[in-house]
């Protein structure tokens, strides 16, 4: 009697903490009896334990699967998951097909054990599988929801939610009907599901701090990093013995916790988006929900201080600071702003415009600037979008555009994180008329890898574009046409795998 040969197949489970039916145990047994059935042996497991399905950059388990199938470094020829939505939860539905399809693409075929249709290409299973993939990533938007909107009247009531306590305070479990239970250590959580958190203050010593601090900002006028580093001297530790630095120093002057009130949803991070902060006007804000560290009168008198701060102003405020000037003077001229104490320096211009001329232009000031080489920076710029927009476009789903409201100011983000800064690099003559292509990224954008794009001598297209590590304390760099250093760089020849070309340079510099 002969015995069919069995087809080694790999697993995938994923765990989340939303029910109990889908614990890894309860998925690995269904896989288990439905390879039993179906002839399969499975050598490999790939897991991700307690991780959600919404994005595949929380998933190091599937990323290390996709990774090994589309490389070829694989002994399996299927792999065998419990159900669509372990997955993914993918909010498009595009992407979960997507890396199905990878795999598919590569010879290993995706089962799905415990659902009622076979993954056979027909035309019923395609849909109900398409008809699954929308309904997980739509389980995830209705399971925000119900919780956003619980955790916002819990913090209407005054209860702390989630997030760690801050210096000076303390997390406090309470009964649900107020009775005080302990002070919850650091990493500890509550056990009983009906139980509350509220802030305390915390050890007299940091309580003093604070109060040290304030007296520092409003008295003694000294600033965020000026106070971090006096407090650091005298030997004062911030959380868990940690140093102080300015943004803890700017957060105990800014949270209105610090003056006995409990906010809730400053910032928002929705299925694992970039954190994005959200206007006062949608904040939780609950006045007097504990004792205060900071009397009231003293935390608003800091905020008058703090609003009055060159960042603290809108894009509006600093134009109408600038027309003021250019009526008063007659002219702009980046010495004329720093000398000018009403109206803030250029670099504060260039940091929230993308350049001090695109500012002057915004208030329908040309400068001193010839016709010719205003029309040639525009073209320049219409250039430079252009070339991100085709990146984008190029590459969907693995790259997106940061700072889109400012297109001088626009790099471009990877799906793991990673920026990438994007520079027009325009020729000049140097000595004796010798053509060299100038590379000097934003201040802000000097550690970050750089596509440089080189533009022709009409300055009208690229001529070439290479990916160059970042430059680092270099405020600028010149290249010649057969520049030597180009050997060291990638040199981008089609914009369709931009991202793989940005792993060989990131691979090449590891190796280094």
């Amino acid at each position: 009697m002969s015995t069919v040969p069995q087809v080694r197949a790999a697993q995938y489970v994923r765990a989340s903490t939303d029910h109990q039916e889908y614990s890894a145990t309860n998925q690995m047994s269904v896989i288990a009896e439905y390879a039993e059935r179906n002839g399969f042996s499975i050598i490999k497991t790939y897991d991700d334990p307690a991780t959600s399905g919404v994005v595949l950059r929380l998933r190091k388990g599937l990323q290390n699967l996709i990774k090994d199938v589309v490389q070829g470094e694989v002994s399996y020829k299927a792999i065998l998951v419990y159900d669509v939505s372990r997955w993914g939860r993918f909010q498009d539905a595009d992407e979960s097909a997507y890396y199905e399809f990878l795999c598919k693409s590569a010879g290993v075929r995706v089962h799905y054990c415990g659902e009622a249709f076979p993954n056979d290409d027909s035309l019923p299973a395609m849909m109900m599988k398409a008809l699954k993939r929308i309904m997980a990533g739509e389980y995830s938007r209705e399971l925000g929801v119900k919780i956003l909107s619980g955790q916002r009247r819990g913090a209407s009531l005054g209860f702390h939610q989630g997030a760690k306590p801050g210096y000076g305070l303390r997390r406090f479990l309470v009964s649900a009907d107020g009775t005080a239970k302990q002070v919850l250590a650091n990493g500890e959580r509550k056990s009983i599901a009906t139980d509350r958190v509220i802030l305390v203050p915390g050890p007299p010593e940091e309580i003093e701090c604070v109060h040290q601090i304030y007296q520092m900002f409003i008295a003694k006028k000294m600033t965020f990093t000026e106070i971090s580093r006096d407090l650091n001297r005298r030997g004062m530790k911030y959380i868990q013995g940690s140093e102080w630095c300015p943004r803890a120093v700017r957060t105990i002057l800014t949270h209105p916790k610090y003056m006995g009130c409990n906010v809730y949803g400053r910032y928002t991070q929705r299925l694992y988006t970039r954190i994005k902060p959200k206007p006062r006007s949608e904040w939780v804000f609950t006045p007097e929900a504990f004792k205060p560290l900071v009397d009231p009168a003293v935390f608003g008198h800091a905020q008058q201080i703090i609003n009055g701060f060159t960042w603290n102003r809108s894009d509006q405020d600093l134009l109408e600071s600038l027309r003021s000037t250019l009526g008063r003077y007659g002219k702009l001229t980046t010495r004329l702003l720093q000398r000018n104490m009403t109206t803030p320096c250029g670099t504060t211009y260039r940091v929230r415009f993308g350049t001090l001329s695109h500012a002057y232009e915004l208030i329908g000031y040309s400068g001193s600037w010839p016709e010719e080489w205003l029309q040639a920076r525009r073209r320049i710029q219409t250039l430079r979008t252009e070339l991100i927009n085709k990146i984008v476009e190029l590459n969907p789903t693995r790259i997106i555009v940061e700072n889109r409201g400012y297109k001088y100011r626009a790099r471009l983000r990877t799906n793991d994180g990673m920026l990438v800064s994007v520079l027009a690099s325009r020729p000049v003559r140097c000595y004796k008329d010798a053509i060299r292509w100038l590379v000097k990224p934003r201040n802000d954008e000097r550690n970050l890898i750089t596509l440089v794009a080189r533009l022709s001598l009409q300055c009208d297209s690229f001529k070439d574009m290479f990916l160059i590590p970042a430059i680092g304390s270099a405020s600028h760099v010149y290249l010649k046409d057969r520049d030597q250093r180009l050997e060291n760089y990638i040199k981008v020849t089609g914009l369709e795998n931009f991202c793989g070309t940005i792993e060989r340079l990131r691979h090449r510099k590891s190796r280094v």
